[in-house]
């Protein structure tokens, strides 16, 4: 995550995971939270860096870009095994 130092990471990853779990009605745990806000962070940031070659920064920025990457996670597990 751009800008961030890892503990702000884990708390930002962690509210990235819960409102993308929100958004698309599924039942996590804090644990997978966690790590689909981090995950979904560095995805997006990846490819928004590659297309606009830079991201959103800061608490607020990470945050956005880890809900978005997050709920694009959950749609391709879900595509993956058939309920999307």
């Amino acid at each position: 995550m751009t800008g961030i130092g890892w503990l702000a990471a884990l708390i930002v990853g962690a509210l990235a995971g819960w409102i993308a779990e929100k958004i698309m009605k599924s039942e996590m745990g804090l644990l997978l939270n966690i790590v689909l806000g981090i995950l979904g962070a560095m995805i997006l940031n990846a490819i928004l860096f590659a297309l606009v070659g830079g991201t959103l920064g800061g608490w607020i920025g990470q945050l956005i870009v880890g809900a978005a990457g997050a709920c694009l996670l959950i749609f391709v597990v879900r595509l993956i095994r058939g309920r999307a």
